[in-house]
């Protein structure tokens, strides 16, 4: 059982706004609404209306107001909304109001979705699917969290959870009916090719890179190499601002700056990392460890060196890079084009089948940024091209489907000459696995499937 008190929050934006939503939902939604505007309006009809504090009887505002009956609203309760004017005298007057009326209180955060679960109006990945929504920052998050929010993700769930019960009911009729006559004798070995069907369907949603998982954190780009290379000016230089403090003094950097970027429509977290150099300086160990750490980590490594200086690719590049795509990113392009191509031989080239792309730029100028950023662009799109019909995103997606593999994993080990009970239980621990992904758990409908496939008891 939830909280049945009526609830209110500002459901928009910060004020001073054009307009301001204030939302009212639970059992006294409708009486509070009437009491501000002395009336009730047509349900799910925009109504101008006079709101008063009933109070001292003031005018706070001339509003729309609009009224949901349960169970026809986004919560499944009784819901009203106030459509006002955003100033912070309006928004106060009416939430202060509102906070006057019996049984009303302010909303606790989340808790209007929270209700619209506890009601069955969404599952669990679509609550989590309108959080990705709202912060969504780019077109291929915003479609990815739409599709999830839509029910993609826990349908697909609930369609193979329905599967795992049905297997499971034909391996219970064959433990508790056996000796019934609409009970057929071999009823283990159809449900074990149906397990299996639905291990090899769950294990392919699995077998994606985790690139629904990534689409949502973005792709990541370390900006690596020697110190005093231009790797910050570069940073700035592709962020189109100053987000990282640019000196000729080498070490500036000490920790990992992170800028996050729209390139194509996807989103890219550049790094901006400490000089890759031996020191005694403690302070710049630590930053030289977490620039290899997250250089290592990185989808993709923009090393970028200065041949002026006689930086080499092959200088400082550590041996952690060799399983990180590395993208060699020569800078000063424009003072002296000459002298960049001369000990640029790449030791990754041995290990990869395809030559180290290579940039010539000037990240002060400007000079040969436009075809890295179209470089980076298409690599982004490439990454990500499978990744919008990917069906896990988040990481308790993935943690409840390799469950419920494992279990089914299980019930196939039995075999069809094993204890019957051992795969029931493996196929019940799947269902109910399946069941807490989507927050969806009814132990009673396995017995429902029974009774109206083999018309027990007739």
């Amino acid at each position: 059982m939830h909280d049945r008190s009526t609830i209110f929050a500002l459901s928009s934006g910060r004020p001073p706004v054009a307009v301001a939503v204030v939302r009212i939902c639970g059992p006294q939604a409708g009486r509070a609404l009437a009491t501000l505007i002395g009336r009730m309006p047509q349900p799910r009809r925009a109504t101008l209306a006079r709101i008063r504090d009933p109070a001292a009887g003031d005018v706070i505002d001339e509003a729309l107001a609009l009224w949901f009956p349960a169970p026809h609203s986004e919560t499944g309760e009784d819901m009203a909304e106030l459509q006002v004017h955003g100033g912070q005298a309006v928004i106060a007057g009416l939430l202060g109001a509102l906070g006057r009326i019996e049984g009303c209180r302010p909303a606790e955060p989340g808790e209007f979705t929270r209700r619209a679960f506890l009601n069955g109006r969404l599952d669990l990945t679509e609550v989590e699917g309108l959080a990705d929504l709202i912060a969504a920052e780019t077109p291929a998050q915003r479609r990815q969290a739409f599709r999830q929010l839509k029910g993609v993700i826990g349908d697909q769930a609930d369609a193979w959870r329905r599967k795992i019960i049905e297997t499971l009911a034909l391996v219970e009729a064959r433990i508790d009916f056996s000796d019934e006559a609409d009970v057929p004798e071999d009823l283990i070995g159809p449900a074990l090719n149906a397990a299996q069907q639905l291990r090899s369907m769950i294990a392919t949603a699995l077998a994606d890179g985790g690139r629904g998982e990534r689409l949502r954190d973005g792709l990541v780009v370390a900006i690596a190499g020697p110190p005093n290379a231009g790797k910050s000016t570069l940073l700035n230089r592709l962020a189109r601002r100053e987000a990282a403090i640019v000196s000729p003094h080498a070490g500036t950097t000490r920790d990992v700056i992170e800028v996050h970027l729209d390139l194509a429509g996807y989103p890219v977290t550049l790094l901006d990392t400490a000089g890759i150099r031996d020191s005694d300086d403690p302070v710049e160990q630590e930053g030289v460890r977490r620039a290899l750490a997250r250089a290592a980590a990185a989808d993709l490594v923009l090393w970028v060196i200065d041949p002026l200086e006689g930086q080499r690719l092959t200088d400082d590049a550590p041996g952690k890079l060799v399983k990180t795509e590395v993208w060699m990113v020569l800078n000063k392009a424009d003072l002296s084009v000459d002298k960049l191509w001369i000990n640029c031989e790449s030791p990754f080239a041995a290990s990869t089948e395809t030559s180290i792309k290579t940039f010539a730029i000037s990240a002060l100028t400007g000079s040969g940024i436009e075809p890295l950023i179209g470089a980076l662009s298409a690599y982004a799109e490439a990454y990500f091209a499978s990744t919008e019909s990917a069906w896990v995103t988040r990481a308790r997606h993935r943690h409840a489907l390799e469950e419920t593999v494992a279990a089914l994993d299980r019930a196939l080990a039995v075999g069809p000459s094993g204890h019957e009970e051992l795969i029931a239980e493996e196929l019940r621990a799947a269902a109910t696995t399946l069941g807490r992904l989507t927050g969806r758990i009814d132990v009673e409908d396995i017995l429902d499937v029974i009774f109206r496939d083999f018309c027990i008891g007739k």
